[in-house]
């Protein structure tokens, strides 16, 4: 009778749905273009991964390679995390998009989100943020703060995404200020803080007294600190090294995206796709106000940043010229996001050319 006993017991174990047994830690990467620091792109996303990790505690091991430079150097640090047996791997840089693609054909399993990418397979998702929205908003701010009526803007690329800011923000500024103009000095670097505060320093000297910029350290903060002019903060807040020089911070908010996106790898869920969040998705806001900005600027900002969530406030809402007079937006009309993906061109108060 016992030996019956045990092996109907045994048998019971063996048929136990699979679901009975715990499951393994979801492995998730991220790959990062620039060196960890306290502040800028890499570390909002890196704030994002911890709180997956937190969220999801021991039901999911994350990791990271910092400074990946784009290009080949990419594609061989993603592949090695797909070999090293990750179920999804977060690629957050533009230039990661094509890489990101090649390894992804050779492991079909592997779950890939190429964030601020814009090309889609069965196995890669694309996911970005508008960032715009956060420079229209900064520019209202800036507008109002601005003596010289003159801001200036250091950028990376002439990428749609960074025309999208500059734009935003001129149109901004301008909402509140018209005689307010931008003028841009191009790096063709994402990271190099010595460029950074290069460029915000020739900023300066030629008469800005408001800095915005699209760049990954914090070189342009500690600039305008150290020259007592103004500055908005980009990825996250930056008080801490520029405590007076801060208007306000352009933020992004990761930590809820990536937490749904690696849960969806846990329960099975998860689907490639596309999300461009603003305002309005949690995404995307502004805060951290410094203090030299006065309370009814603030109130201001914040207002028009309740409107953008709402959709009573279009960034790209006509009339809008481009920087030659010639009118890209009737009044009562407003930019399709499809022609804000593909922007090409400056809007007027924008002192700069686009490199050819």
């Amino acid at each position: 009778m016992y030996k019956n006993l045990a092996a109907a017991l045994a048998a019971a174990c063996l048929s136990l749905p699979a679901f009975a047994q715990p499951p393994l830690p979801v492995k998730a990467a991220w790959v990062y273009v620039t060196p960890l620091t306290d502040a800028g792109w890499t570390q909002q996303h890196d704030q994002g991964r911890r709180a997956a990790q937190q969220a999801l505690g021991n039901r999911v091991r994350t990791t990271y390679v910092e400074n990946v430079p784009e290009g080949a150097d990419a594609e061989r640090v993603i592949r090695d995390l797909a070999r090293q047996g990750n179920q999804i791997i977060f690629t957050p840089s533009f230039g990661y998009m094509e890489p990101t693609l090649k390894v992804a054909r050779d492991f079909p399993q592997v779950k890939f989100e190429s964030i601020t990418g814009i090309k889609q397979m069965p196995n890669v998702a694309t996911a970005n943020a508008r960032y715009y929205e956060g420079r229209y908003l900064a520019g209202v701010a800036a507008g109002r703060m601005t003596r010289s009526n003159q801001a200036g803007y250091v950028a990376g690329f002439p990428i749609p995404e960074v025309l999208q800011g500059i734009n935003a923000f001129t149109l901004g500024m301008r909402s509140v200020n018209p005689r307010a103009e931008v003028r841009v000095l191009w790096l063709n670097e994402w990271f190099d803080p010595a460029r950074e505060r290069e460029a915000a320093m020739t900023l300066l000297n030629q008469g800005a007294d408001v800095l915005a910029f699209h760049t990954g350290s914090t070189a342009v903060m500690a600039a305008a600190e150290e020259r007592g002019a103004l500055a908005v903060a980009y990825h996250c807040d930056m008080r801490s090294v520029a405590p007076r020089a801060q208007i306000a911070a352009v933020t992004h908010q990761w930590g809820d995206y990536y937490t749904r996106r690696v849960r969806q790898v846990l329960d099975g869920t998860w689907a490639s796709g596309n999300l461009w969040g603003g305002v309005k998705e949690g995404m995307v806001r502004v805060e951290a106000f410094g203090p030299k900005v006065p309370q009814a600027v603030r109130s201001e900002v914040l207002a028009r940043q309740r409107d953008l969530a709402t959709g009573r406030l279009q960034p790209f809402g006509g009339p809008v010229s481009d920087s030659a007079g010639v009118l890209r937006v009737a009044r009562g009309q407003a930019l399709s996001d499809e022609q804000i993906l593909g922007m090409d061109w400056l809007v007027e108060g924008v002192r700069a050319h686009l490199p050819r």
